[in-house]
């Protein structure tokens, strides 16, 4: 699996979720401790950046309509979404978030 460099783990902030671009597709990740989450930055249900939205708890919560999605699975947690989002392998080294370019899943 092909992974690129996106930023500097110093950039991100605990929960806060930040836009990147991997490979032309916009992710958004999310840092939670020692841990960086990557999503397709769209939500599944009326396609808005999730970036735009809520860390809630495990869950990334659209502004738009409240859908929420489980940062590591990227599956949604009730209404108004229901197809989960797709997400992305994240490896930290030497201090940089690299994410790989096809959802966890996709063939190479």
């Amino acid at each position: 699996m092909t992974h690129t460099p996106v930023c500097p783990l110093a950039d991100l902030d605990e929960g806060r979720p930040v836009a990147v671009s991997v490979a032309g597709t916009p992710v958004v990740l999310v840092r939670r401790g020692d841990d960086v989450h990557a999503l397709l930055d769209r939500c599944s249900h009326a396609e808005v950046p999730l970036s735009q939205g809520e860390v809630t708890g495990d869950g990334l919560e659209c502004w738009l309509h409240g859908a929420c999605f489980d940062l590591r699975t990227g599956e949604p947690s009730g209404p108004p979404a229901s197809e989960p989002v797709p997400v992305y392998a994240v490896e930290v080294r030497d201090g940089h978030v690299h994410v790989a370019t096809e959802p966890v899943g996709s063939p190479d």
